[in-house]
C-alpha cells in the first residue's frame, strides 16, 4: 500500500505521479490502487487520467464474450497462459454489470488467480459496474487505460453479466471474442443477441463434445449470410477445449492477424476514436447530470407544474423554463 504520513492530524496518501509512475513500473499495489479510483470514482481521477494519457494506447484491447456455461473464465485463464508463453504480459478485467454483489467476477477471478498468482506477468481485476454515473462506457475504458499505462502489451475484458451490457463492454475492445459452446443453443442466441455485429473471431469451445462441428457449422453459415465490404475482414471461427489447453495457439495467431488488419486498414484508429467519443459523451453526461440533479427541487417548479397542471402551459415550454430558471440560479 502507499506509504502514509500524517500531515496536520490528517493521513496523506502518496501522490498521483507517484502512484502513476509506479503502476509504469509494475507493481500491483500502486495499479490496483488507481483501478480503485475509478471504481470509486475518486475526485483525484481527473489528475490520474491526465498522468496516464501520454503513456497509452500500446496495449492491444481484447473483449471476450458469451452466454453463462460457453466457458468464459476457463477460456481466459487457458488464453492468459498461451498469451504468456508468447511473451505477452496481460491485463485481465472481469467486468460484472449485473450487480457490485453478484459473485460471478469474483469466483472466475479465484480460480484464474491460483493458476496466475505469482506470474508478475499477469494482472487480474473483478470489477462491478453498475451504479456509477455514465454506466459501463464510463468506467471500462478508464480501467483499461490504467492497464494499457502499466505497460501490458494485452488487455483482456472478460464480460460476466449477460445482455445488452455484454455488448457495450465488447465495444471497449479492438478485438472481440464471441465464445460459444455445443448443446446451449447457441445458434439460437448467436442471432438473438446480436453478437453477429460484435464477433471478431468466433471460438467453439468444448470442441470434444457433440455439436461442436454443428454450431460451427451453422454459425459459417450465418456470416455467410451478412453484407460484407470489399476488403472487410473476414471472421475465423476456431474450435478449442480450453480445459484441455488445446487451440488456444490458433487463438493467439488470429488476434494477432486481426490486429494487423486494424492497423493497416486505419480501422484500429477508427475503432478507438468512436470508444473516445463515446467515453468523453458519457464523462460529460455524467457531470451534467451531477450539476443538475437538483433541479426538481427548483423553486419555480411548483408554479410550472401547475400552469401544466391547468393547460396554461405544455410541458416542452415548461421544462425549458425549468432549465432556464436553474442556470440563472446557477449564474
Amino acid at each position: 500500500m502507499p506509504h502514509h504520513e500524517p500531515v496536520g492530524g490528517r493521513r496523506r496518501t502518496a501522490s498521483v505521479p507517484d502512484l502513476v509512475a509506479a503502476a509504469r513500473d509494475g507493481q500491483v499495489r500502486a495499479i490496483a490502487r488507481l483501478i480503485s479510483f475509478v471504481e470509486d470514482e475518486s475526485p483525484l481521477l481527473r489528475e490520474v487520467m491526465a498522468a496516464l494519457a501520454p503513456h497509452t494506447g500500446r496495449a492491444q484491447v481484447v473483449g471476450l464474450t458469451g452466454s453463462p456455461g460457453v466457458g468464459k473464465s476457463t477460456t481466459t485463464n487457458a488464453l492468459v497462459a498461451e498469451l504468456r508463453r508468447a511473451g505477452r504480459r496481460v491485463g485481465v478485467l472481469a467486468v460484472d454489470p449485473s450487480s457490485p454483489f453478484s459473485g460471478g467476477a469474483l469466483l472466475g477471478d479465484r480460480i484464474r488467480m491460483q493458476d496466475h498468482a505469482d506470474d508478475d506477468g499477469v494482472y487480474i481485476r473483478s470489477m462491478a459496474s453498475r451504479g456509477h454515473l455514465g454506466g459501463l462506457s464510463w468506467s471500462t475504458p478508464q480501467a483499461i487505460r490504467v492497464l494499457d499505462a502499466a505497460g501490458f502489451d494485452v488487455v483482456l475484458v472478460e464480460t460476466v453479466g449477460v445482455g445488452q451490457s455484454e455488448v457495450e463492454i465488447a465495444a471497449q475492445a479492438d478485438s472481440t471474442i464471441v465464445l460459444l459452446a455445443p448443446g446451449m443453443g447457441d445458434g439460437i442466441q448467436a442471432a438473438k443477441a446480436g453478437i453477429l455485429e460484435i464477433g471478431d473471431l468466433y471460438v467453439v469451445n468444448k470442441a470434444d463434445r457433440d455439436g461442436a462441428d454443428q454450431v460451427r457449422r451453422d454459425l459459417r453459415g450465418m456470416l455467410s449470410l451478412a453484407e460484407r465490404r470489399d476488403g472487410a475482414w473476414r471472421q475465423p471461427i476456431l474450435k478449442i477445449s480450453a480445459a484441455r489447453a488445446e487451440g488456444l495457439d490458433e487463438v493467439v495467431v488470429e488476434l494477432g492477424r486481426h490486429h494487423d488488419f486494424l492497423r493497416e486498414s486505419g480501422e484500429l484508429l477508427r475503432r478507438r476514436t468512436r470508444r473516445a467519443r463515446q467515453e468523453v459523451e458519457a464523462i460529460a453526461v455524467a457531470e451534467l447530470r451531477r450539476r443538475w440533479a437538483d433541479v426538481g427541487r427548483h423553486g419555480a417548479l411548483e408554479g410550472l407544474a401547475t400552469d401544466v397542471a391547468g393547460g396554461a402551459l405544455d410541458p416542452y415550454r415548461a421544462a425549458d423554463a425549468l432549465l432556464a430558471a436553474h442556470a440563472g440560479a446557477e449564474g
